[in-house]
């Protein structure tokens, strides 16, 4: 299995700039956390103007907030973006300035779990380790364990048979984390799998019994946007991105019709540290709000 997906991936790989061979460390743990729930058409883009932007953890660790802010713009789940400039200076403070290849070193960084740590050793340096995302995570369950989707939440099990997988050299581990990674964004897909064309279709488990449904229909949580908080957070945020001064209070209500709904996100932006409240000069005056400095 390991060497069919690999030399698929040496002929269907998509050219991603995190992937070319003058990419750094810092540029595929800057693309790690971008691809967080995040497609990858949308990340290219802002990981290009970002690493033109901050080449190194220590331009990130010196920006202002507010730039950072700016320019994740609407990757979304921005408290992403705030983590990811803590991860830089603790980069910076701890690491002089280079991401650490060591696990425990990964994993002590601000924002880095396990998935993360992981990817980035091998996508960074070669090295061997566990990557599971959503994707391998698939391709896995499908054709391994022939379930059509893997369960909600990751299991003992399923870290217990993809280590097995993964190949004892550094070099072609690392390989096999990116193109099962790969196949599972290409062609494994989660709603339109394309059986046809896979390069290990013969050994799915999961086609051998027919395509049998999910197991966990109603375990699997939806990602709603329409009237939701985020929504309302959403704007709220383009809308203090686009500012050039301190926005006042009533211009933030515009945004958003319901006031309860609408002070509810604005408290909670206030509380993560994503939107800085201005006091009024006077009692006669409104609050103004900006992304922090």
């Amino acid at each position: 299995m390991v060497e069919r997906v690999v030399a698929w991936f040496e002929e269907s790989a998509r050219d991603l700039p995190w992937r070319a061979a003058d990419r750094s460390p810092w540029g595929v743990l800057v693309s790690e956390v971008m691809l967080q729930q995040t497609p990858v058409v949308r990340v290219e883009p802002a990981w290009r103007a970002w690493m033109a932007a901050w080449p190194t953890p220590a331009d990130l660790a010196a920006a202002s907030t507010a730039d950072v802010l700016r320019a994740w713009d609407r990757l979304g789940y921005p408290r992403r973006a705030l983590r990811l400039q803590e991860c830089a200076r603790a980069i910076v403070a701890r690491h002089g300035g280079r991401v650490p290849d060591d696990e425990e070193a990964l994993l002590a960084l601000p924002g880095i779990g396990a998935y993360t740590a992981a990817a980035v050793r091998a996508f960074a340096f070669g090295r061997r380790s566990v990557v599971l995302d959503t994707n391998v995570r698939r391709v896995l369950a499908r054709v391994v364990a022939g379930a059509a989707l893997p369960a909600p939440s990751l299991t003992a099990g399923e870290v217990r048979d993809a280590a097995a997988l993964v190949p004892a050299d550094d070099v072609a581990a690392a390989r096999w984390a990116a193109a099962s990674m790969e196949l599972g964004a290409l062609v494994c897909t989660a709603r339109s799998p394309r059986c046809e064309v896979c390069p290990v279709a013969s050994s799915c488990a999961w086609l051998a019994r027919g395509r049998p449904a999910d197991d966990h229909p109603g375990r699997r949580r939806t990602q709603a946007w329409a009237g939701t908080d985020r929504q309302v957070r959403g704007r709220i945020m383009a809308l203090l991105r686009d500012a050039l001064h301190p926005v006042p209070l009533h211009a933030v209500d515009a945004v958003w019709p319901d006031a309860a709904q609408r002070t509810r996100c604005l408290e909670s932006l206030e509380a993560d540290g994503l939107v800085t409240r201005v006091p009024p000069a006077s009692i006669d005056d409104e609050p103004t709000f900006t992304l922090p400095a």
